[in-house]
Parts: structure tokens; C-alpha cells; sequence
């Protein structure tokens, strides 16, 4: 009999995770696996006191990653079955999973315990012969410590995104030095990420951009991916991003970037 216990120290699954993004027919999009799931609750599954999975669960109640050794396949499906049901003590209820196209194992578990699915986001991966058009390259300034303000009041305003949040987000990527900024007479009118992987997809670069209200439909966009991809790939690194299904302006930008989406996160509803 499998059992569940909670994981408070996330490096104790870093062998598992390992073996997860591997088993990974694609890149994994880089805001959900190391954004959205480091803020998630992790649980392991054990077997004779040995560590052989493990699933996490965001604060809605969504399955955002689920992982087994190989030779568990048939336990996987009673065990990710039982905790879809809600049957689980230690995990309790759930409303669904977010599971992308790239993780089949999981993907596989997700379809068999629900009907109700949609598609929430494409996933890119660079691909130069995919361009549709060479966009002018944008002057970029790295943002440092005295750009932190400007950057949380921007994005604030640009997305909606609570100022506390953004505040430790930008604080973080100014300290790593993924952050940078288009500015033009002092006004900051786009960002830039380029978010690095530290232990697994090492050879990808994640790209993400806002662009002012004041500037969309101008182009402004597709500059600053192809800035970001262009200097990803001169460091040897391969740009991934993603978008949500609906954000038709966004998929054309990151198109024209050069850019292309065979994969899909899929949000899934149980019950």
C-alpha cells in the first residue's frame, strides 16, 4: 500500500523532478514548472518508507505535476485516480489539473479520470525558419536595483498584477539579471524576461514580455522577443515561451519572433 505524506523541503524530490522534466517529450513552459510549482504544496508517495513519486497542488485545489518510477505504471493510474476522486485524506479535495501535451504519462492519468478539458495556453519553442519577418532590434537596459519601482508600477498597470507579488517577482529577476527594459524620453514602454533554469532544461532560456497599453498593435511586441530570442541564442540557449489561449495579439508577436507552438497546456476539471 502506497503512502502520502506531505514534502516540505522540495530538494528531496530533486531526483524525482530530475527524472520528470526528462521523461518530457518537449521543453516544460518555465512560469508553471518552476513559478506556479514552487509556490505549490509537494507530496510524496512512499513505498516501504521508499520514495517512488510525488504530485503537487496549487492553492486552488489544481494538480499542476504528477510523477512516478518507471514499473508503477499500474499504480500510478489507482493512485492518481483515488486522489482525482478525492479520496485522499492527507490531500483532500481537488478541482482539476494542469497538464501539457510534452508530459504524456501524466497527460495519459488526466484524460482517463476527466471529460471537462480545454485548452489554456500554447507553448513555444524558437525555431528560425519558422519567422515571418525580421523586426528591428530594440535598444535594451538591464534592469538594475533602482529600477524596481518603475518596474512593479509599470507591470501593475500594464496587466493588473498585485504590486506585492510583483515586488518580490522583479526583485528576484533583477538579482539574477533576467530582467531588462525598453525605454524611450525616460518613459518605460515594454519589459523583458529572460528567465534561466538552474537544474533541469539548462539549455533553455524562458522569454516573457509586457508592452504598454499606449504601444500595443505598434509591433512593439515582436521586437522585444526577437531582442530577448536573438541574445538567447547568441549565448547558446534556445527561447521558450507561452501565451494563453485567447491572447491572439501575444501568438502573433512571439510568430513573428520566430517562434512556433506544436504543444498545448490543457486544463482539466474533475468531478
Amino acid at each position: 500500500m502506497l503512502e502520502i505524506k506531505k514534502i516540505d523541503e522540495i530538494n528531496t524530490l530533486s531526483a524525482l523532478k530530475e527524472q520528470y522534466f526528462a521523461s518530457a517529450n518537449s521543453a516544460l513552459d518555465g512560469m508553471w514548472h518552476v513559478g506556479f510549482v514552487g509556490m505549490s504544496q509537494h507530496f510524496g508517495f512512499y513505498e516501504n518508507q521508499q520514495l517512488v513519486g510525488y504530485c503537487c497542488i496549487n492553492d486552488d485545489a489544481y494538480v499542476l505535476q504528477f510523477y512516478m518510477l518507471k514499473g508503477y505504471e499500474a499504480r500510478a493510474r489507482e493512485l492518481f485516480t483515488l486522489i482525482a476522486q478525492g479520496n485522499s485524506g492527507i490531500i483532500g479535495e481537488l478541482k482539476g489539473a494542469f497538464v501539457s501535451t510534452a508530459e504524456t504519462a501524466y497527460l495519459s492519468l488526466c484524460l482517463d479520470c476527466s471529460s471537462n478539458f480545454s485548452v489554456n495556453a500554447f507553448m513555444y519553442q524558437y525555431a528560425a525558419n519558422q519567422a515571418k519577418s525580421h523586426p528591428k532590434l530594440l535598444s535594451l537596459t538591464k534592469a538594475g536595483d533602482d529600477h524596481l519601482a518603475s518596474f512593479v508600477a509599470f507591470a501593475a498597470e500594464n496587466i493588473g498584477a498585485p504590486e506585492q507579488w510583483l515586488q518580490s517577482y522583479y526583485s528576484n529577476l533583477i538579482q539574477r539579471q533576467e530582467l531588462w527594459g525598453y525605454w524611450r524620453d525616460g518613459q518605460l514602454l515594454a519589459s523583458g524576461e529572460c528567465r534561466l533554469f538552474d537544474q533541469w532544461q539548462t539549455e533553455f532560456v524562458d522569454l516573457g514580455m509586457i508592452v504598454a497599453k499606449s504601444e500595443r498593435g505598434q509591433g512593439l511586441a515582436a521586437r522585444m522577443l526577437t531582442t530577448l530570442a536573438r541574445s538567447a541564442i547568441e549565448r547558446g540557449l534556445l527561447p521558450i515561451c507561452s501565451t494563453e489561449v485567447n491572447n491572439i495579439a501575444a501568438q502573433k508577436a512571439i510568430e513573428r519572433a520566430g517562434l512556433s507552438s506544436s504543444q498545448r497546456i490543457i486544463q482539466f476539471e474533475f468531478g
